[in-house]
């Protein structure tokens, strides 16, 4: 069988970037989601398409002739044979017209595919119900989503080992409280952005590794209809629902389920997504926060407008952007949580709007979340003498301690020493709040307590002397990374808007 993973691969498609373009002018009437119009990928958005979704439900009543030809119940080789030659052919306005007479999107399209196969008319879908190609399907696609997502992680954590390890060396002034503290690297810091996403990665691998296949299961889960079919020989049951997940990839199937398969799963899945969008957003608030200072600046290009009145400004607005997606993702994980918590019994159908948006959005969302990831650390620009300035400024207040315990070596007194830099810092940092210059070193220099001449205080203000094991620890953690990853290669993504 065709791997349904697979099914469009080979079709020529609109880019969804360029799809406005060719619009007919009735279709710039009509609503769009943004996600599809303007920020996910061509691919992510052909993936949750109408025509995948139904081709892979095509592909399923395929596999479940198959199975059920060969395991004796009255369909056959022929049958199955013309089902396979018109999964593509879809006839979308039969189906619609179809649906808006019987109100019912499954049957309406088992009517379409009967009408393309008409000597397999009769056997499609036999046994099954609904949500043996809805949830199937959604699963094969949620599947192919992951790994897409994966893939695009990866680039991302790549670019940014790659930046950690070019400025591992970089001294820069570190925060806490977006307070200035101790020293610490450029790449140090480019460091705990990629770590949360190899944390991410974990958790995609694990959710991806632990997806499970539903079957043909029946309309409470109990396979009642199988075990008429089979009159009674529930081995064939086992056996039919294994070559269906076989024809589909999947070595594990759900132990047991009712009518779906446990929506707990969709929350798992939106989980990871939000967790992906939290580590995006941590990382992007941070660049905007040193943006503003002017040390590091996402890409801007030659002919980009920052803003419409004000034609000086550089805005992050590929930081903001996904800053806002994020914010979408995780709010949006709570319609997972309220699913998987609110199903009745065996079924109830106030998922199914919900999760026809909810899901397929995250996805969208957080392929563009990635996506404009890619294209800030592929571009990430450091302004190396504004860094550098920021160290200069503050090395002297941090560096007091050094020149304490140096006063100290040359026969000073800690406690004096002690008290000559609190008030000597005390007045500089004055200066700075009312805007005037100041030299702290040269302020501390001019008291002979200290004992030392003017070489020696310089000496105490190397950079490189406060930023602690950074790259040694950019080093250790780029190995990890190239462990996980194997050849890092720097990734770009390419932005319509």
């Amino acid at each position: 069988m065709v791997d349904p993973l697979s099914l469009s691969e080979n079709r020529p498609h609109l880019p969804a970037s360029s799809s406005a373009s060719t619009q007919s002018d009735d279709e710039h009437g009509k609503y769009s989601s943004p996600l599809a119009s303007r920020y996910a990928s061509d691919g992510m958005v052909e993936l949750f398409s109408p025509r995948t979704r139904i081709e892979t439900w095509r592909q399923l009543w395929v596999s479940l002739a198959k199975a059920e030809s060969k395991l004796g119940l009255p369909v056959t080789p022929s049958q199955v044979e013309e089902l396979e030659k018109h999964v593509t052919d879809i006839d979308w306005e039969a189906a619609a017209e179809r649906e808006a007479q019987v109100r019912h999107d499954v049957m309406a399209h088992v009517y379409a595919f009967g009408r393309v196969a008409p000597s397999a008319a009769g056997i499609i879908h036999l046994g099954a119900t609904s949500c043996y190609v809805t949830d199937n399907a959604d699963l094969v696609i949620y599947r192919r989503a992951l790994a897409m997502i994966r893939l695009s992680l990866t680039r991302v954590i790549g670019n940014l080992a790659l930046f950690a390890q070019q400025y591992k060396s970089m001294p820069t002034l570190g925060y806490t409280h977006f307070q200035p503290a101790q020293l610490v690297t450029v790449g140090k810091r480019a460091t705990l952005w990629a770590q949360d996403l190899l944390a991410d990665l974990d958790e995609i691998d694990w959710v991806s590794s632990s997806m499970r296949f539903l079957g043909c299961r029946g309309t409470t889960g109990t396979e009642a209809s199988f075990v008429e079919l089979f009159e009674g020989d529930t081995s064939k049951i086992d056996q039919m629902n294994r070559m269906i997940a076989d024809d589909f990839g999947f070595e594990h199937i759900f132990d047991v389920c009712g009518q779906t398969y446990p929506r707990k799963f969709d929350s798992r899945i939106l989980g990871v997504l939000s967790s992906i969008a939290q580590s995006c957003y941590r990382m992007a608030e941070d660049i905007r926060l040193l943006q503003h200072d002017r040390q590091v600046e996402e890409p801007f290009e030659a002919t980009q407008i920052g803003s419409s009145a004000m034609p000086y400004k550089r805005n992050p607005m590929r930081c903001e952007r996904i800053c806002s997606l994020a914010r979408y993702v995780v709010a949006d994980y709570q319609n997972g949580a309220m699913t998987a918590m609110t199903q009745w019994l065996e079924r109830t159908l106030d998922d199914s709007a919900n999760r026809r948006i909810s899901v397929p959005e995250a996805f969208l969302a957080v392929d563009a979340i990635l996506q404009i990831a890619t294209n800030v650390t592929n571009g990430l620009h450091v302004n190396e003498k504004i860094v550098a300035r920021g160290v200069h400024d503050y090395l002297p207040f941090i560096a007091t301690e050094n020149i304490l315990m140096e006063g100290v070596k040359h026969g000073g007194d800690r406690q004096q020493l002690h008290e000559i830099i609190r008030e000597e810092s005390m007045a500089a940092t004055e200066k700075m709040k009312n805007g005037k210059p100041f030299d702290l070193l040269a302020a501390l220099a001019a008291h002979p307590e200290f004992g030392m001449d003017a070489q020696e205080f310089e000496s105490v203000m190397d950079p490189s002397k406060y930023i602690g094991r950074c790259p040694e620890q950019v080093e250790a953690f780029v190995s990890v990374v190239r462990a996980r990853l194997g050849d890092v290669q720097a990734a770009d993504a390419q932005l319509t808007v």
